[in-house]
């Protein structure tokens, strides 16, 4: 193996120390585990467990159970160490799930005095709102008056507060997907999403102010994938992590962008001209004409799933670990479903389960010890809201402190092989000289977020960890494919999200090719090997919103 350049690492203490040759190389031994990442391991647990047998992976549904058993039982045949509970590969998370009864559930809008509409309009579950009830009550009801608070965000660092001067206690907020639109890295950092435009964030927000309800208007532009992801992810059963705090809605709710139209006709206005509203900076919420009278009535369960958590014990043990991570979970079986009943989640994220244990595999194989711990969690419930890996954040197997660097692992297409990697939020660390480094010895190209404003940062597993201070970022292929031009690597990522992307369609396909999957799984075992043998640990850049959270961690300031 070539050396790789030197570099310069920012060690967690802000010292610049140039990277030798000799650490940037891994040893032969190690280089030789890296290489026996194999495609066809890959595809073999992608076609076993997107597979009608594995029933979807739902957390609590046999399927989520019988797809934990074969992870232990993969961890345990590569010879790891527990990491879990009770000197187990499972870390119990306890959940609640709420299913929405759609038959029984209705939502309309009562026109008040002073709206210029009369008519009430009645909503159709599915197809104009999909409802979630956070309280976990069988049934509930909702009676009361809407505020438009635009983009429903409270953000003092950008001098912006959507909920100024209005009090919603008790009300029901109406919310934009996303955030004011900047080019400004200053102001939301510019074109990238950052966490004030994801929806957990907007439900958080409107339970911390007291709302009984919000509704997220639902464009498909600004949400960066069409209605029938809100309709698919929301229709079944909704899971929420016992005792969370932020779950406090009655009615966490998304509409349509047609049904926003309708309701903001009230004032006289479209959903469209109330969004270019809420972008400008001064904008004030507007209390609507109209209320909310909502029946909601859900199925309520209390259940366990399960992070299935492993270790190989490395030559210093302690600090300076390497975690790798991705999500086992998908949607699981639904019986009422006209047509395939099973979301097989083949791409999402099948894929990224079969590279955390490959990784396994591929370090278990001790050809050399690793410098430090390594731990290998595939974590239960992401598809809920990131909560299995929430869960592993909040309860690690060591403490965040002794965590470099969490590599996730979420939804590789397996199209073929790649000429580029996207690992966006590895800039926000100390750790991207090596990734560079790295990249150009592999011959790899690093691309800017082509879809910025989907905010995929905060919409993966790595997020959990980097708000526990840990050192995170997801390592996936670009859109640029050996053999193809680079317009045909994004028009397949637009086709997965627009045709498959939470769907039953999303299966297992003999077609598929995972040489590009195996690629990233290999970078990935490099660059986890390279960080743990450089001095000085892994930090977040000056400045980042999650350096505090680290410098917690550690007990500093």
């Amino acid at each position: 193996m070539r050396a790789v350049r030197a570099i310069l690492l920012v060690s967690s203490l802000a010292m610049c120390a140039t990277v030798s040759a000799q650490q940037s190389t891994l040893l032969p031994a190690a280089q030789a585990e890296a290489n026996s990442i194999d495609p066809e391991h890959l595809r073999a647990t992608v076609k076993l467990i997107s597979s009608d047998a594995y029933e979807g992976r739902g957390p609590g549904q046999p399927g989520g159970e019988k797809t934990t058993a074969y992870l232990v039982e993969q961890f345990k045949k590569y010879g790891l160490q527990p990491a879990g509970d009770h000197g187990t590969f499972v870390q119990a998370v306890p959940l609640v799930g709420v299913t929405p009864v759609a038959a029984e559930t209705h939502f309309r809008f009562v026109p008040q005095s002073g709206s210029k509409t009369t008519t009430p309009t009645d909503l159709t579950f599915g197809s104009d709102f999909v409802v979630n009830n956070q309280r976990h009550m069988p049934t509930a009801q909702v009676d009361a008056p809407i505020v438009f608070v635009g983009h429903g965000i409270v953000a003092p660092e950008y001098g912006w507060d959507d909920y100024a001067g209005v009090d919603v206690r008790g009300k029901v907020v109406l919310i934009v997907v996303n955030e004011p639109p900047s080019t400004d890295v200053k102001f939301f950092k510019g074109e990238a999403l950052t966490y004030y435009g994801r929806w957990t964030y907007k439900f958080e927000e409107a339970g911390r102010h007291g709302a009984v309800g919000a509704l997220i208007i639902h464009r498909t532009d600004l949400a960066s994938y069409p209605w029938q992801v809100v309709q698919n992810s929301w229709s079944g059963e909704h899971s929420y992590l016992r005792g969370d705090p932020n779950a406090r809605l009655t009615a966490a709710s998304w509409i349509q962008q047609s049904e926003a139209d309708k309701l903001l006709a009230s004032i006289g206005m479209t959903a469209d001209q109330a969004i270019d509203a809420s972008n400008q900076r001064g904008f004030k919420a507007m209390p609507l004409p109209v209320k909310l009278e909502a029946h909601i009535v859900s199925k309520v369960r209390e259940y366990d799933s399960a992070n299935v958590v492993g270790k190989l014990a490395g030559a210093k043990p302690g600090s300076g670990a390497v975690l790798y991570t991705g999500h086992w979970d998908h949607f699981g079986i639904d019986r009422s479903r006209q047509g395939d009943p099973v979301f097989h989640g083949a791409n999402d994220n099948a894929t990224g389960t079969a590279i955390v244990l490959e990784l396994a595999r591929a370090f278990a194989e001790k050809k050399a010890t690793p410098p430090h711990d390594v731990y290998f969690a595939c974590v239960t419930a992401e598809e809920q809201g990131l909560l299995g890996s929430q869960y592993l954040g909040e309860h690690p197997p060591v403490p965040a402190r002794d965590i470099q660097l969490d590599l996730n692992y979420d939804a590789l297409l397996p199209v073929g092989d790649v000429r580029s990697a996207e690992v966006h939020g590895a800039e926000r660390t100390t750790v991207y000289p090596l990734v560079e480094a790295l990249a150009a010895k592999e011959g790899l190209q690093l691309e800017p977020d082509k879809f910025p404003m989907a905010g995929h940062y905060y919409r993966s597993d790595h997020f959990s960890l980097a708000r526990v201070g840990v050192p995170a970022f997801s390592i996936g292929e670009g859109t640029m494919f050996r053999d193809h031009d680079d317009a045909w690597g994004r028009q397949q990522a637009e086709q997965y999200t627009a045709e498959r992307y939470h769907t039953p369609a999303d299966k297992y396909e003999d077609s598929m090719d995972f040489r590009g999957n195996a690629r990233m799984a290999r970078f990935g075992f490099e660059l986890g090997w390279l960080v743990m043998q450089q001095q000085g640990s892994v930090a977040w850049q000056p400045g980042d919103e999650f350096e505090a959270a680290r410098k917690r961690s550690q007990g500093t300031k």
